[in-house]
């Protein structure tokens, strides 16, 4: 009988014992059973403790922030450690999965669970390579979704969860109303104080695994005008009337004072009023009185860009020096309330220059966040990467940095002037996944962007994306945790242990296959950077039109493999190959859309675009757990809506 001694009491281990127990009697159903005790002394069984239990040293930086895995086992037990609480969590994963366990979609149904007769021994120990790997909500989802995917996330040792906005009520209801979607299900909203409920329900199921919490984000404009503070489902508040106080706080452009693109979330403020800044400093102060379970509380300005405040005092400092001074008086109120609460401040639009004349007075309180959303997916950093001059700031008409090299050139102006810790906020998971509907690019893409971090002197990422992102298969989010843990794990040895437990012995010619369908629709063409005319559409371009029409000879062939699969002995088999059969279908729709765009045809790709999302979202209750529909719809409304394409403001 195997015994599991957790020789500490927290509820992190209370969990990680739970998990061992679990898939110890999946793995060996006919074992009897597995016990669970709290033995500080034990000497025998699986031992589950932090390092410093066994007289392992534990000379992390930051044992909160820094995961160090241990794992030396027998057939019979052994010791399960970790820097912290959530590693030992990791170092059962781990061991199990030296054991032939593997979690490759969110959900049960992504579990490969071996049947096997005994343990292997295992002797790891892995100190991350970078402190911050996770992701943050985004997209359409569901709180089933949620849930699923803060399970998944830690068995492939990632630790971080990020929660946007104070109620989200645009990413749980853009799946609740079914928006793009109406045609096929009758819509269910959530109201606020449900969406709530779900947040504080997945706050507390982050916690359970010992995660690192980040929260809020934007909102704190609002929030510091009493403004409705949530990203609605159409971002559209012109129902609300303003007191004249709150009109006078808005930023003033082109001499007015008004609501930003219809919506308060993505209004600026008058920044240079102490009163306002106050107000905001505040309103930080009382959350994280109020909220004591985070790790990092984001603090983000208003989501709209280039709508900073015009007024003659406005107009002396940059955005970020405004916003340095309102982090520095939050700094300054939590210190003298003896409130620890560590803060997250960004790079993001506006605040892409850095301050020129403030400083963080309090550096060990802040991390930064490095958001590069503007940059196109064509290129990763590296030793021998040519960076350009810094883009030249100019109020409310500076030009985005679209090329990944720029936006590093903003970022390096930061880091003469910021030597604390900082991780790389992305997107590739966001409306980028879509562009590559053969996936394959988009993983070297996030495999090399993963390495570049330390080039670029960050400390990890973490993923603005959907929960949703396992089309046609979840093989991006593994390699990109991988590389996290690990900079210098090999794309190709990552790529066959995923592909070989997800499609079993025709791994080769399903992986091979969609590599072949990223080729054809080609992911530099589908982010925009090959038209031949910019004026007729930034996906203009007819001699890629004979590519696309290969994408309906490979949708054939993606059918007919995936017919022959279609019951396989392990779940996430049958799974992998009944996404490619869908698979196949979504591909051909997309690929007339896009020979569309490529022959200037923009009134025909929209209308195909219109029709594509009334017909595949007929599927949406059997992929939902992998396939975001409504983001794709998004994406290909920016597409095909207007001539240049996909428009980030």
């Amino acid at each position: 009988m195997l015994i599991i001694n957790k020789v500490r009491a927290d509820h992190v281990i209370d969990h990680a014992a739970e998990e061992l127990k679990k898939y110890l009697r999946m793995m060996m159903p006919e074992s009897g059973e597995v016990d669970i005790c709290y033995a500080p002394e034990a000497k025998d069984g699986f031992r589950l403790g932090l390092l410093e239990d066994f007289g392992l040293p534990n000379d992390v930086e930051d044992p909160i922030l820094d995961d160090v895995i241990h794992v030396d086992t027998t057939e019979d037990g052994g010791i399960l450690a970790g820097s912290n609480m959530r590693s030992i969590l990791f170092a059962v994963y781990r061991f199990l999965r030296e054991n032939g366990c593997r979690w490759l979609y969110p959900g049960i149904d992504g579990e490969y669970i071996p049947t096997i007769d005994a343990l292997q021994p295992v002797s790891w120990h892995k100190a991350a390579d970078h402190r911050i790997r996770g992701f943050c909500d985004e997209g359409c989802v569901s709180q089933e979704n949620m849930l699923e995917c803060i399970d998944f996330y830690p068995k492939l040792e990632l630790n971080t969860f990020m929660v946007e906005w104070f109620i989200p009520n645009g990413y749980y209801n853009r799946y609740y109303t079914h928006q793009h979607n109406t045609g096929n299900f009758i819509p269910e909203p959530a109201n606020d104080t449900q969406i709530l409920r779900w947040r504080r329900h997945c706050e507390t199921e982050i916690s359970k695994r010992g995660l690192l919490l980040f929260a809020i984000g934007h909102g704190w404009t609002c929030k510091a005008l009493g403004l409705p503070t949530n990203n609605s489902v159409n971002n559209d508040f012109t129902y609300l009337t303003f007191t004249e106080e709150q009109l006078a706080a808005f930023a003033m452009i082109n001499g007015e004072r008004k609501m930003f693109r219809k919506a308060p979330l993505f209004t600026q403020i008058c920044m240079s009023r102490a009163d306002l800044r106050s107000k905001i400093a505040d309103a930080i102060v009382d959350y994280a009185e109020t909220h004591r379970n985070m790790t990092y509380l984001r603090v983000s300005l208003a989501d709209g860009g280039k709508n900073h405040c015009e007024c003659e005092e406005c107009r002396k400092l940059r955005p970020a020096d405004w916003f340095w001074k309102i982090l520095n008086e939050a700094d300054e109120k939590l210190t003298a309330k003896n409130l620890p609460t560590r803060l997250s401040f960004s790079s993001y639009m506006d605040t892409f220059f850095a301050p020129q004349e403030e400083r963080l007075k309090n550096p060990d309180r802040f991390i930064m966040s490095y958001a590069p959303i503007a940059r196109d997916y064509c290129s990763s950093i590296n030793e021998n990467s040519v960076i350009p001059e810094p883009t030249p700031y100019v109020r409310n008409a500076w030009e985005r940095p679209t090329t990944t090299e720029a936006g590093y050139a903003l970022f390096r102006e930061y880091q003469k002037i910021w030597k604390g810790n900082v991780y790389c906020f992305e997107y590739h998971f966001w409306r980028h996944q879509f562009l590559d509907p053969g996936g394959l690019a988009l993983a070297r893409r996030l495999h090399e962007d993963v390495r570049a971090l330390k080039v670029m002197g960050i400390r990890g990422m973490a993923e603005d994306g959907s929960q949703r992102s396992a089309w046609p298969n979840a093989f991006a989010t593994y390699i990109y945790a991988a590389t996290l843990m690990n900079r210098d794990v090999d794309f190709d040895t990552v790529a066959e242990d995923y592909f070989s437990h997800a499609y079993g012995a025709d791994w080769k010619q399903a992986m091979q296959l969609l590599q072949k369908i990223s080729d054809a629709f080609d992911f530099a063409y589908m982010e925009g950077t090959k038209s031949k005319d910019e004026q007729i559409s930034a996906y203009y371009n007819p001699d890629h039109v004979p590519q696309l029409k290969k994408v309906y000879e490979l949708a054939a062939l993606e059918r007919n493999m995936a017919q022959k699969h279609l019951s396989m002995e392990y779940r996430p088999q049958t799974i992998s190959w009944r996404l490619l059969l869908r698979h196949a279908e979504y591909i051909e729709k997309w690929a007339a859309i896009m020979i569309a765009k490529a022959e200037g045809d923009n009134y025909k790709a929209l209308a195909m675009a219109k029709d594509f999302c009334d017909d595949f979202g007929r599927h949406e209750p059997e992929l939902q757990r992998y396939f975001d529909h409504s983001l794709s719809c998004r994406v290909l409304e920016h597409i095909t809506r207007k001539p240049q394409g996909i428009i980030l403001d």
